[in-house]
């Protein structure tokens, strides 16, 4: 399982606290989902559960032990805006085969036509790009999958197509998916569990990094 171990995150030591003692639990297969409003720390959560960012105090395992430091990380991210994801200086075909080379089968699942490869991502829409993103995470050694905002941006039948690859794909490779936004009916339909993210303000800061409080 994918755990955070009472969590407190800030940029700086004169910032507030974005996270203050939070603690979440993604089990392998399950499907996850976490709500709040806007500004509660829920993309610093998932960028904390990925990797992307050390936490102030408290701790992020998989299976009990510290994410890998190098290599490929099991923890992948899909994010709201793929256009910030990807690197605008190559080709289609270059951003997927940095990663991997998926799968026919996936590729015409997410309806990723053969003549995007060679396109520039400025090039593809949206909607397209974040296919491209959404293949580039279902690595084959990928276990975990946040999808944070995955497809707020998008259509009504990009969205759902988007989601049913997604879930169909967790349910055949035991993927466990963190789902993340603020549209709660949205994860009603979509999730085993919802959990709703709040500003507990009652917590007590760690007095030094790395201390737990």
């Amino acid at each position: 399982m994918l755990s955070a171990h009472r969590l407190w995150f800030r940029y700086t030591a004169n910032r507030p606290w974005i996270l203050r003692d939070c603690s979440l639990t993604v089990p392998a297969g399950a499907v996850i989902g976490l709500w709040g409003d806007s500004g509660l720390g829920k993309t610093t959560l998932a960028r904390l559960l990925a990797g992307y960012v050390k936490p102030s105090a408290g701790e992020v395992t998989l299976d009990g032990r510290a994410l890998p430091a190098r290599g490929f990380c099991p923890v992948q991210m899909v994010f709201q805006h793929p256009e910030l994801a990807v690197n605008p200086r190559w080709r289609i075909h270059a951003i997927l085969d940095e990663a991997y080379h998926p799968s026919q089968v996936l590729m015409e699942a997410l309806s990723i036509e053969p003549g995007w490869l060679d396109r520039w991502p400025h090039e593809l829409s949206g909607g397209e790009l974040q296919r491209i993103a959404v293949a580039r995470a279902l690595h084959p050694a990928t276990r975990f999958l946040l999808a944070d905002e995955m497809t707020s941006m998008l259509d009504a039948n990009t969205q759902a197509q988007l989601w049913q690859v997604v879930l169909s794909h967790a349910r055949r490779h035991n993927l466990g998916v963190l789902a993340i936004s603020h549209h709660q009916p949205l994860l009603e339909r979509l999730c085993d569990t919802v959990i709703h993210l709040s500003d507990t303000g009652a917590a007590t800061a760690p007095s030094q990094p790395g201390e737990r409080g």
